[in-house]
C-alpha cells in the first residue's frame, strides 16, 4: 500500500431499514431516524440517517479493503448532505500517508495507514472524513 493507492468504491443503496436499523442499533432514538412525518415537521424531507451509522458505514469499508485484523485506529469524519432513504451512498479512499510500523506502545505491530474517505449521495458529500488503520504484519 503506497501514498496515492486508491480504495475500490462501495455502493451503499441507503433504505428505510438501513437507516432504521443503524438508529435503534446505536441507540439513538430521535424521532428524525425513523418516523417520517416527525422529521417533515422539523423541516426535513424525510427520515435521515444518524452519524453513528455512518461511522461504522466507514470502519466497514476500511476493513472490508484492509482486511479482518486491521484495527481502527482514529476515525475523523464530519457529516454533510443528509442520507435519505432511496438514494445510494458511494464510498471512496484514498491513501493519504503509510508508516512502516505501529509506534513501540500498540498492542498490535504493523503498518499504520492513513485513509481520507469521502461518501457521496445523490446531493452531495455525505460524509467526509480520516480514518487511521493499523494493518497487522
Amino acid at each position: 500500500m503506497n501514498v496515492g493507492d486508491t480504495l475500490p468504491p462501495l455502493e451503499i443503496p441507503i433504505t428505510r431499514t438501513l437507516i432504521v436499523a443503524g438508529a435503534i442499533a446505536s441507540r439513538d432514538y430521535q424521532d428524525v431516524h425513523h418516523d417520517a412525518a416527525l422529521a417533515q415537521e422539523k423541516g426535513s424531507p424525510d427520515i435521515f440517517m444518524n452519524i453513528l451509522t455512518t461511522n461504522g458505514l466507514v470502519g466497514r469499508y476500511i476493513t472490508d479493503h484492509l482486511g479482518p485484523r486491521a484495527v481502527l485506529r482514529k476515525v475523523a469524519i464530519r457529516l454533510g448532505a443528509p442520507n435519505y432513504p432511496g438514494d445510494t451512498m458511494t464510498l471512496t479512499g484514498t491513501v493519504t500517508a503509510v508508516s512502516g510500523t505501529a509506534s513501540s506502545g500498540s498492542a498490535v505491530a504493523g503498518t499504520v495507514v492513513e485513509i481520507r474517505v469521502v461518501g457521496a449521495n445523490g446531493i452531495g458529500h455525505h460524509v467526509t472524513g480520516t480514518v487511521t488503520a493499523e494493518v497487522p504484519a
